[in-house]
């Protein structure tokens, strides 16, 4: 599987899931919008721990959605969450939708 990407969403293949699971299916908020990227259809949990979100799309596939992009779909797996960030002088930041 390769990575996937929505905007400033990257999701990355992985092997195993860690953290405790959550009851919600947003994998990023948009601080100046508002809006998220979340799964919208399909079946998938998210988990978190120490900072990191893993996803594990449960169906064949799940779709990924937000308001400025695609929607994209998820194949069954095993998905790390990663925020993409950038460098400025002042140091690297978040990039944010």
């Amino acid at each position: 599987m390769q990575a996937i990407r929505q905007g400033d969403v990257i999701l990355l293949p992985t092997q195993e899931i860690q953290g405790q699971k959550l009851s919600h299916l947003v994998l990023a908020e948009g601080e100046v919008t508002g809006h998220k990227h979340r799964i919208a259809e399909g079946q998938a949990e998210l988990y978190a721990k120490a900072g990191s979100l893993y996803l594990r799309v449960l169906s064949e596939t799940a779709v990924l959605i937000h308001e400025e992009h695609a929607a994209i779909p998820i194949p069954h797996g095993t998905w790390q969450v990663q925020i993409q960030r950038e460098y400025q002088p002042e140091g690297w930041r978040y990039v944010k939708d």
